[in-house]
């Protein structure tokens, strides 16, 4: 009864999805994620296949609600293929990533900006913004739902030997030669997986979990704070190594909000960096669809023009630039977009939704409540579904 209550008033809270929208059921350039659509059908026909998404992008992807709940609706529906790629350790305090819980002991780890008194990092990281310094006696142990059921773990570093227990029993170790990752199979009954260096230990940039069952993989892959320039520090081997041997069907960069509220943006340099993140993904995997999630709305003290009733808040100006870079550099380099601010309600929306009975954004109307997750995620979810369902019907009419 409860939850039949929440899920009224969500529904009275949110906006009409897609009322100011500028793309066709939330997506332009749809045809762009068609390589992804045919993964889905022989995945839905019953090949024994996993289909991998890996969501790149700021603190809306590292927070799981979001992809969390994209991850459900396509596992409810495909199947669950596997957790996917988790960090490794704990990035921030209140980390709480679905389907794994993770505790950690003798272990160090602080994911490293891209940018350090100004300059780029020179430090070697890999999607994380790892990688974890594990000394002897450190162990990272990961308490599984019964939905994260795992029969091969992978382990992505640079040095060290790695011993893998499920369940408390020794499964497999592994040594990695860094950049490198590699696999072993474990007991999919297993609810708890642990991972320990067997020497005087080593570095981890991350952890994956696949499933025993055809079904989707969804990696979220986020950094709190991030900007593109951070993928763009990324260390090209080390991403080229935890990108390939894991296969991305389709790859989502979910950047944005902070590059819209810096007011110091060289539009220039951005739109230079994301072309050529687009086409460094294409490099790293290039049997990947590319999507791009346009940048939220958002809004910050003192800006104007404000919004309309609130005259103490507004949208930066940047990051409706950013958000019109976005969509034009995606038509241009023939990448699927996604209408984040649409979708939301368009222009000032993230006020509406802050103050709303059941409130979908928090205070700093920049994040997404618990509920409010759950709502955009599941709007992205369908979406997604949603243009899958009419190329399968523009497939079938097809001579």
């Amino acid at each position: 009864m409860r939850a039949l209550l929440a899920a009224a008033l969500l529904a009275l809270a949110a906006p009409a999805a897609g009322q100011e929208a500028t793309c066709p059921g939330g997506l332009c350039g749809a045809e762009a994620l068609n390589p992804w659509f045919e993964d889905l059908a022989r995945l839905e026909a019953g090949a024994p296949i996993k289909v991998h998404v890996v969501q790149i992008g700021d603190s809306h992807t590292a927070g799981e609600v979001i992809p969390g709940t994209v991850r459900s609706r396509l596992q409810g529906r495909f199947g669950r293929g596997g957790r996917g790629y988790l960090a490794p350790g704990i990035p921030y305090d209140g980390y709480a990533p679905r389907q794994a819980v993770a505790t950690v002991s003798g272990w160090s780890w602080t994911p490293k900006p891209a940018r350090v008194g100004g300059y780029l990092s020179a430090e070697t990281t890999g999607l994380f913004g790892g990688p974890a310094r594990v000394f002897e006696g450190g162990a990272l142990t990961l308490a599984l739902d019964p939905e994260a059921a795992t029969a091969r773990v992978g382990l992505c570093g640079r040095d060290g030997r790695w011993l893998v227990e499920a369940d408390g029993v020794e499964a497999a170790e592994l040594e990695l030669f860094g950049p490198q990752c590699r696999t072993a199979s474990v007991d999919p009954s297993a609810r708890s997986l642990t991972v320990r260096p067997t020497g005087p230990g080593g570095a981890l940039d991350g952890v994956w979990l696949e499933g025993a069952e055809p079904g989707v993989i969804l990696s979220n892959v986020g950094q709190v704070g991030a900007t593109l320039a951070d993928l763009q520090a990324r260390d090209e081997a080390t991403v080229r190594a935890e990108l390939a041997p894991f296969r991305p069907d389709l790859i989502i960069l979910a950047f944005g909000t902070n590059e819209g509220f810096d007011g110091g943006l060289d539009f220039y340099v951005y739109e230079a960096t994301l072309r050529d993140q687009i086409r460094r993904m294409r490099v790293f995997a290039p049997d990947a669809a590319i999507l791009l999630l346009g940048a939220p709305d958002a809004l910050r003290r003192g800006e104007s023009p404000a919004c309309r009733g609130v005259p103490e808040r507004g949208p930066p100006a940047n990051l409706a630039r950013v958000r019109h870079l976005q969509r034009l550099v995606a038509a241009e380099t023939g990448v699927a977009f996604w209408d984040w601010q649409g979708r939301m309600g368009g222009e000032c929306s993230a006020e509406r939704l802050a103050t709303s009975p059941e409130p979908l954004m928090r205070g700093d109307r920049v994040h997404f409540t618990s509920a409010g997750g759950e709502w955009i995620g599941g709007l992205l979810a369908d979406d997604l579904i949603g243009a899958y369902e009419a190329w399968k019907v523009g497939r079938a009419g097809t001579p």
